[in-house]
């Protein structure tokens, strides 16, 4: 499993010869360098309706055929735009070519910001992306709550966790320290800092700070850009 992050949210995670593409946020995300035309992507998954996420999503779609994946109201936009879409909802499961995409909550808004009025984009969410060679788990933008202990840790058990660390909008570096020591991952990927001033957050300190909550979780920061091998 390949696990490549383009900076924010968006990554891509590569199993079983499925591409899957989440929150591509790429063409106005200042500290991405990849072209949108480069992305080749099976399945594309969005956690909500956010500029910042949803991103580069229906372009990409509409020029690879990929299958767009998200909750109902946003698959409902996106078949409005002659796309090919999945809609889902919390607690649901999908499997695509052997690889699973399972749907899970997430505490956040998730409204549609980009349009010249804001719509109903339904509610934020997570995935878990299951496949023979491990369990990753995209936590999408959200605060700290309590199915992060007893559903996604206890029950989906993900081998990887990726969190945001930002603040403000989503969890800071402590609270995503409680997620990690509540989920017990193997690995954990920061996500959703530095790409703006008023997200700037120092990873090390995460490290830091997950050492203490889940020390047999190893803190793996990526550069824009970089991959990891699972």
């Amino acid at each position: 499993m390949r696990i490549q992050w383009f900076g924010h949210s968006a990554f891509e995670i590569t199993s079983s010869d499925t591409r899957i593409l989440l929150d591509p946020f790429i063409s106005n995300n200042p500290v991405c360098s990849t072209a949108v035309e480069e992305f080749e992507p099976d399945v594309i998954c969005v956690t909500h309706g956010h500029a910042d996420h949803l991103g580069d999503a229906m372009e990409i779609a509409e020029r690879t055929g990929a299958l767009l994946i998200a909750n109902h109201e946003l698959s409902v936009f996106f078949s409005r735009q002659g796309l090919e879409s999945t809609g889902m909802n919390i607690g649901g499961k999908i499997s695509i070519d052997g690889v699973g995409i399972r749907m899970v909550d997430a505490k956040h808004s998730s409204d549609i910001d980009f349009t010249e009025e804001v719509t109903s984009g339904g509610s934020a969410c997570g995935f878990i992306i299951e496949s023979r060679e491990g369990k990753v788990y995209h936590a999408g933008d959200t605060g700290l709550f309590a199915d992060m202990r007893d559903v996604i840790g206890e029950i989906y058990r993900p081998d990887i966790a990726l969190l945001p660390i930002g603040d403000r909008y989503t969890m800071g570096p402590e609270d995503a320290a409680v997620a990690a020591g509540w989920i017990k991952p193997e690995k954990v990927l920061p996500m959703h800092y530095n790409t703006f001033p008023v997200i700037e957050q120092n990873p090390e300190v995460f490290a830091e700070l997950v050492e203490r909550t889940s020390p047999r979780t190893e803190v793996v920061i990526l550069d824009v850009g970089g991959f990891y091998e699972y």
